[in-house]
């Protein structure tokens, strides 16, 4: 079991390098389920969640090469029409996505209930409803998601989601391919991963547009074609360090961003006195004096994301005065606040809001992460705090932040990652 140990009160300088977006990644790779030849995705996270889904892929039969350490060739022209795994299905919330690929592609699919984050309520009900609404029979069974078309291909269709939702916007955009017809989705995400999954889709042969706004069509088409894409950087991953330098103090280059996809991080940080300067496809990041306080809350995109909520708050925790997080899209975002209260921080949570009075200081503790923003904020605190922080759980990190340690030394910060043993295998091996 790794553990994170944290020098903190050391600003940080120099420059870091983001990686492709977790979130597009997770997304495209079930996307080469729909293709019948090779297709080469660059710009790779080299992280657990990417490892998960790739290996799903050569489970069902697909041909996976490493091309480079951030390059990939999937050909799933031979990939037979099983159901997932139950062990590897259910390690990645995004395992929902290979519902939707493979329903398109074969027009039968059984998916295990997905795993990852837990965040209280993350209902699929809309991901269930747009399948249904392109002609497939649904269901969950003995913890697998269930589909299957009585017609063999799936059918477009008029879908308006319940709620704004990436996932379920992905899912039937995936679906809906293949599908005989057109297929509109309305009240749709707009996130830029969203984008990302369909201009990968389009470059395969795909017709889809409107993606990026809230109606999105997608003309089915008989098949896909090879071909070559790379995806874009991350967003949180971008904020996260911004976050680290804002809390930590000091100047940092962050290099390999889109600075239209940063606006929203880039606002509040600058009300919050943080100085953000845009050079080309870098962001400076500065910051010397005192931090302001500032009110959040969290929307789809363009507004701002929820992901960055957590490190967000590690950054108010220093901030001059009360500010105020409205937790606009999950349930159960706030456990993380439990954890920042060993530090030292003073804050309390009501529901779907938390209230963050300042302080001066955070003080080193030993902290564990429940899920991987969260962990990821206990990280940007430990940076600040006083002392030798001890996070643990980092595992959930490292399902969605490549080299995040290696990066972060790189800017000046003291990490040392200590395997110890596990208790609960200790124990057991104990008892036997």
């Amino acid at each position: 079991m790794k553990k994170y140990f944290i020098h903190g009160g050391r600003p940080l300088y120099g420059k870091v390098e983001i990686s492709g977006a977790k979130n597009a990644a997770v997304g495209i790779i079930p996307a080469a389920l729909l293709v019948n030849g090779v297709c080469r995705i660059g710009n790779l996270p080299q992280i657990s969640d990417v490892t998960l889904m790739l290996n799903i892929l050569q489970e069902l039969g697909a041909n996976v090469r490493t091309i480079n350490r951030s390059t990939v060739e999937v050909d799933c022209t031979a990939i037979h029409n099983s159901p997932v795994a139950y062990e590897s299905g259910r390690k990645i919330r995004a395992s929902y996505y290979l519902l939707g690929a493979l329903l398109g592609r074969f027009g039968q699919a059984e998916v295990p209930l997905p795993g990852g984050c837990d965040f209280g309520g993350r209902p699929i009900d809309q991901h269930l409803k747009g399948l249904r609404a392109l002609g497939a029979d649904v269901e969950v069974k003995n913890g697998f998601m269930c589909a299957k078309v009585p017609d063999g291909r799936l059918k477009g269709s008029h879908i308006y989601l319940d709620v704004v939702t990436v996932g379920a916007t992905m899912n039937v955009m995936l679906a809906a391919t293949l599908a005989d017809g057109l297929t509109v989705i309305e009240n749709a995400a707009k996130e830029p991963h969203i984008v990302d999954l369909a201009n990968f889709l389009n470059s395969m042969g795909a017709q889809i547009t409107g993606a990026g706004t809230d109606v999105i069509k997608v003309r089915g088409v008989e098949h896909l074609h090879g071909g070559e894409y790379s995806i874009i950087p991350d967003q949180i991953e971008a904020g996260t360090y911004m976050a680290a330098v804002a809390a930590a103090g000091g100047e940092v280059r962050v290099n390999n961003i889109i600075p239209k996809h940063m606006e929203c991080i880039t606002a509040k940080l600058l009300e919050m006195g943080v100085e953000v300067e845009e050079d080309g496809d870098s962001l400076i990041v500065r910051r010397n004096g005192p931090l302001h306080r500032a009110n959040i809350k969290t929307m789809p995109y363009p507004g701002f994301p929820t992901d960055m909520q957590p490190q967000i708050a590690a950054v108010l925790c220093l901030a001059e005065g009360t500010s105020v997080i409205t937790e606009g899209v999950w349930d159960n975002r706030f456990r993380y606040t439990e954890e920042f209260r060993r530090m030292g921080a003073k804050i309390q949570v009501d529901g779907k809001i938390a209230i963050i009075e300042g302080v001066p200081q955070l003080m080193a503790a030993p902290v564990e992460a429940c899920d991987l923003r969260a962990g990821a904020a206990l990280v940007v605190a430990a940076l600040a705090a006083q002392g030798v922080s001890e996070v643990g759980n980092i595992r959930h990190v490292e399902r969605g932040y490549e080299d995040i340690v290696a990066k972060l030394t790189g800017i000046g910060a003291q990490i040392e990652v200590v395997d110890l043993p596990d208790p609960q295998v200790e124990n057991a091996n104990a008892a036997g």
